[in-house]
């Protein structure tokens, strides 16, 4: 099934004078996430103003004591990614039980499909299990992409069954402050300001490849190069990883931890490239926070990407295919600091009051029925 579109609840026909009740729904998560991904409270903020809707962070106590129109579940992979093998399996049985629950209370399950699978794959037989309990339970799913509803078709053909809706991410103008210059941003880093800067910005894992940029970036000549790499490893292991590929060259400057939004503005700002060199994506929110920040960006052709490049034109989004080679780079940084372009990437397309609304729009076609 292709994108959805129907009317919303609002839009319904119902009896004069009857007064429609607000559409209840609880999110997993909705607002208390915001400090980590503010995607999510981005998306419910805008919502919530927009009237009609009432949406709740989600908990088992909330929804054992209530009944919900819908809950929407976003990253429910995310208990497979716990080390502790009894937590993730105690967890996993518990979130399909509430679901469950939940539908037979008269909700119905919405999932915004943000990976195909968990980060880590640790349990590979408990992460095939929960997949198979857990599509069945879905009333309806949202990709932020075209070629995002096309991998998870792919992968769960059984999802052709419901609506399928076509909504993108939006970017992350709202959530942080956007005013640091690049020379302010570099004075703060002691970053000599006739340098190039790459960036690395987000958490660390395996499949983003980060010593491979480490690598590529080192086997560059020039000496007034600088790569900053700041974000915080999910894993020992990768964290040697990345320290081993920077070795004791100076111009790699690692900034290896948790890094608080206040910060995020200061590695983006000083950047004349961001590189995000993943191994595998279906989307990445990275790559919208760094066009948030008027950064151009260099990705490899796969997943959104490419949707995201044909939006915002390829002055702001440069893509590349296999690996990332020393040559690759170089050119990238000559595009990226020799490439006229405007101030800022045309995000309009991505605003979140508009997003807010499609969401709504999904939730009234999976609640009525209508347009199905």
């Amino acid at each position: 099934m292709g994108p959805a579109h129907a009317p919303s609840v609002a839009s319904l026909p119902r009896p004069r004078g009857e007064q429609r009740p607000d559409l209840r729904v609880l999110a997993s998560p909705a607002f208390h996430h915001r400090l980590a991904n503010p995607y999510t409270w981005l998306l419910y903020t805008h919502m919530v103003a927009a009237g009609g809707v009432v949406v709740k962070d989600y908990s088992h106590r909330r929804l054992l004591r209530r009944r919900y129109d819908l809950v929407h579940v976003h990253w429910p992979e995310g208990h497979l990614n716990d080390g502790n093998s009894v937590r993730a399996l105690r967890r996993v049985v518990s979130a399909l039980g509430m679901l469950r629950w939940a539908r037979s209370r008269g909700a119905k399950i919405v999932w915004t499909v943000h990976n195909l699978h968990s980060h880590e794959r640790l349990y590979p037989t408990l992460e095939r299990w929960f997949w198979r309990a857990f599509i069945p339970r879905l009333d309806g799913y949202i990709s932020l992409s075209h070629s995002g509803q096309e991998a998870v078709l792919a992968r769960f053909p059984e999802l052709r069954r419901i609506p399928g809706f076509v909504i993108p991410a939006g970017h992350y103008r709202d959530a942080y402050s956007l005013d640091l210059p690049k020379a302010a941003a570099r004075d703060k880093l002691a970053i000599d300001a006739r340098s190039n800067v790459v960036s690395f910005v987000g958490l660390v894992r395996r499949y983003k490849n980060v010593p491979q940029l480490i690598g590529s970036f080192r086997a560059l000549a020039d000496r007034a190069l600088t790569l900053l790499v700041a974000g915080e490893p999910k894993s020992d292991d990768v964290a040697a990883d990345v320290r081993a590929a920077a070795g004791d060259d100076p111009r790699v400057r690692l900034h290896l931890g948790w890094i608080p939004n206040e910060q995020i503005l200061l590695y983006l700002a000083a950047a004349d490239l961001v590189v995000l060199p993943f191994s595998e994506v279906l989307n990445s929110g990275s790559a919208l926070l760094a066009l948030s920040f008027d950064r151009p960006v260099l990705v490899p052709r796969m997943g959104s990407l490419t949707e995201l490049q044909e939006m915002v034109g390829a002055g702001w989004v440069r893509t590349y295919q296999g690996e990332l080679t020393p040559a690759c780079l170089a050119s990238a940084i000559a595009w990226a600091v020799g490439t006229p372009r405007p101030p800022r990437p045309p995000l309009e397309a991505l605003a979140w009051d508009r997003i807010a609304a499609a969401t709504r729009e999904a939730y009234a076609s999976v609640v009525t029925g209508v347009g199905r």
